[in-house]
């Protein structure tokens, strides 16, 4: 047995309230090391006799009152195999530990040592109730419980980028905009796109099936792209005026769908003018605590690039010169920032906020923000740009969800560039969650392309069975999936720019097909809850046929998927599914289950046993 492998700390996604009454505890061993493993758990203060008082150690104590619960092979990865268990301890407390069983070996694995067991029950008996050495879960307090909102879990969002999306008053237009698409874009070119273009296609975003609007920023900026705000409390003119604003976010709640804006509260822009007060007044200014300086001059032009890139006396985002960091510890900086929150949730009802390289602000101020907007609106959604591991922001009491980039990159590096096999996809997708809690999961913000990314389309290399495909596994995990604008209808696109190509509106020239299976895919996933059930079990992962059966359960609700990522048509066998009549949902017909299953390249079939 390997005893150094195996892990397991009572905290984050080890041992955590998943609701009020219910814990989960997680296990880490080597893989293919451990047959069985059992929990023993208990509450500290339950004795049959001799244990009260709050004394663990109380002289007398006798009988302490016990349960055990095995553990599910939970996931495996290329170097672990993880246990699971859902505990309801009656007094919402318990102490805990594992007994852990191999061909040669049982032992108790407590908090502080780990105790060889025997055949003997009587030998184990000291050990078994030694709960000094047990892991302890001091209360499962409500306030403890990781509480994304629970419309999040059901949300399809559409990500748009402004000034791409649709020209819908000209009048707005800044100057020297150029005709809509009728070039590639460079970081500086404007299309005339806003807030008007929107609202005149909410049709479009309805008949596809989404019901989440995420905004990349519309605040009052320069650029293209917005992300050096000038004035977090105003909307900038080449999309409209608030009252526009109000109206969209009104139109799309009567449509049911949610909207969130995109907030840069790690820097600011150039002209935001507090920053410009620095600038005329230098070290007398009263706002030179806002930013992370170092020392005048601000810039210098002799200059090491390898100690001070950029000649910058100051933090900015990347060496930005145009991008100063804000210092989020200033008390002023802080109630700046609070109330930008609050203030577009409280004057227009937006239902969360989408906040910019969160990972570079304190912990502290993103606490503060929860509170601040929670007060609010108590179920705003809060998700944070973290592109790593990303368990300090989602312990319940910053973030409801970061942007899921790992679940995408072993999307794409599966099905889109061929970079790993079957098993290598279970093992990266299996990574990802059993890193978190499982409500950490169902409330992801999960997707496959961005403005930060090349489209989805590109990376396929043009293939749209691929990009299709992709989709298919997106939709079928659990959490909150996102579409980027334009992906619906086959638009391309390299690198930040080009993945910031106008939205094309003429019909006939958009793929109907891409459109409409994603479509089918978001009806499917609305209709049948399992697909977005935290309940994932593998059953087939073939490197050689690189094909995937996996299964998606939530209560009696099953759904088998099958993926033939494989640029040939082949036979995929089936003998590990239950044999009966199958309902393909994609195409809604009905399949009689054989040994084998014929299945078109890059094709899913999405099945429910009748």
């Amino acid at each position: 047995m390997n005893l150094h492998a195996i892990y397991h700390r009572p905290n984050q996604n080890y041992a955590y309230s998943y609701d009020l009454e219910t814990i989960h505890v997680r296990l880490r061993t080597a893989k293919n090391d451990i047959e069985q493993v059992t929990v023993r758990f208990g509450d500290p203060y339950h004795w049959m006799a001799g244990g009260g008082g709050g004394n663990l150690n109380a002289e007398g104590a006798q009988g302490w009152i016990s349960h055990e619960i095995k553990m599910k092979k939970e996931a495996s990865t290329d170097l672990f195999d993880f246990w699971f268990a859902e505990v309801k301890p009656e007094f919402r407390r318990m102490r805990y530990a594992f007994i852990l069983e191999s061909e040669k070996q049982r032992i108790l694995f407590g908090e502080k040592k780990i105790v060889p067991l025997t055949d003997d029950d009587d030998l184990n008996y000291p050990y078994l109730n030694e709960i000094g050495n047990f892991f302890c879960f001091p209360f499962l307090n409500p306030a403890d419980i990781f509480n994304a909102p629970e419309w999040v879990k059901s949300t399809i969002w559409y990500q748009i980028f402004p000034e791409r999306f649709a020209n819908g008053n000209p009048a707005l237009n800044p100057d020297h905009t150029v005709e809509w698409g009728s070039i590639d874009p460079k970081h500086d070119t404007f299309y005339g796109g806003d807030l008007e273009g929107v609202i005149q296609n909410l049709d479009h975003l309805q008949e596809l099936g989404v019901n989440g609007i995420y905004f990349c920023p519309i605040f009052k900026s320069p650029s293209t792209h917005k992300y050096d705000t000038t004035d977090y409390f105003e909307i900038d003119p080449q999309f409209g005026d608030k009252a526009t604003f109000r109206r969209l976010v009104k139109e799309a709640h009567q449509r049911g769908m949610k909207i969130m804006l995109d907030a840069v509260f790690n820097h600011c822009g150039w002209e935001f003018p507090q920053w410009q007060n620095v600038l005329k007044y230098g070290e007398q200014s009263t706002y030179k605590d806002w930013f992370h300086i170092r020392k005048f001059p601000l810039i210098e032009n002799d200059f090491d690039p390898l100690t001070q890139p950029g000649g910058l006396n100051y933090d900015a985002f990347a060496f930005v010169q145009n991008m100063p960091k804000l210092n989020t510890e200033n008390p002023e900086v802080i109630d700046y920032f609070l109330e930008v929150g609050r203030y577009w949730i409280r004057e227009f009802d937006i239902d969360g906020w989408r906040l910019d390289v969160s990972n570079e602000v304190d912990h502290t101020f993103w606490r503060l923000f929860r509170n601040a907007v929670r007060e609010v609106k108590k179920d705003v959604y809060i998700l944070g740009e973290v592109w790593h591991d990303s368990q300090p922001w989602l312990n319940g009491d910053q973030f409801d969800a970061v942007m899921n980039y790992p679940l995408g990159d072993a999307i794409l590096n599966y099905v889109a560039q061929n970079k790993i096999n079957s098993s290598q996809f279970v093992v990266a997708i299996n990574k990802v969650l059993t890193n978190y809690a499982k409500n950490v999961n169902e409330a992801a913000f999960n997707l496959l392309d961005s403005h930060d990314t090349q489209r989805l389309l590109t990376v396929c290399g043009g293939n749209k069975k691929k990009a299709l495909l992709a989709y298919t596994l997106l939709m079928t995990q659990a959490g909150t999936p996102c579409i980027y604008y334009g992906s619906e209808i086959g638009l391309d696109g390299g690198a930040d720019p080009l993945c910031r190509k106008c939205m094309i509106w003429d019909k006939d020239s958009q793929d109907r097909e891409m459109f409409d299976y994603l479509k089918q895919l978001i009806h499917l996933r609305k209709t049948y809850k399992a697909l977005s059930s935290s309940e994932l079990e593998w059953i087939q992962a073939s490197d050689t046929g690189s094909y995937l059966i996996f299964k998606k359960q939530l209560n009696d609700e099953i759904i088998y998927v099958i993926l033939n990522n494989n640029n040939k048509s082949q036979l995929i066998n089936l003998s590990s599914l239950p044999e009966g009549v199958y309902t393909e949902l994609l195409t809604n017909t009905e399949v009689s289950m054989k040994a084998t299953l014929p299945v078109k390249p890059y094709t899913a079939w999405i099945l429910k046993k009748i």
